[in-house]
């Protein structure tokens, strides 16, 4: 007897803080509240690489990809993060993220696949629901219920 998945697995996203930029305050405050809406939050941490980031994401089987970046640096880290996705086929994971990125920029990096980019000071709940839908449309997994207790 084939019995039907019915219970959802929590979302995964993984925090990042890309290059040099030491101001972390905004990524710990975005993980917290990932985290008290029943998200898995992976946090890596400061002075991480593109390349860094794409292998936790994968090593961790995120849903979705969140990369702080007040370092204006944007324009060569998302880009640089979306061709490592592609080239480890990580087609169907989110990259979002949030920091000082002009409205031009935000224009042409959401035209290469980046997702919404979030400015400082928009409510963490706006951040919380954008995930959760992208990942509801896009990464709907369930778990089969004999498993679900182990999780």
């Amino acid at each position: 007897m084939i019995q039907e998945p019915t219970t959802k697995r929590p979302i995964r996203v993984l925090i990042a803080k890309v290059g040099l930029d030491g101001h972390d305050r905004g990524a710990k405050i975005i993980s917290t509240a990932l985290r008290d809406a029943g998200m898995e939050v992976i946090y890596t941490g400061l002075r991480q690489t593109p390349q860094m980031v794409v292998n936790a994401a994968l090593q961790e089987d995120v849903d979705a990809i969140g990369v702080s970046i007040l370092s204006g640096a944007h324009m060569t880290v998302f880009p640089k993060i979306i061709q490592l996705m592609k080239e480890s086929q990580l087609d169907d994971v989110l990259l979002t993220g949030g920091g000082i990125i002009p409205d031009e920029d935000r224009e042409t990096l959401h035209n290469m696949g980046v997702g919404e980019l979030f400015p400082p000071g928009v409510e963490t709940s706006a951040i919380v629901q954008y995930i959760t839908d992208w990942v509801n449309e896009h990464r709907n997994f369930t778990i089969p219920p004999d498993t679900a207790s182990n999780i």
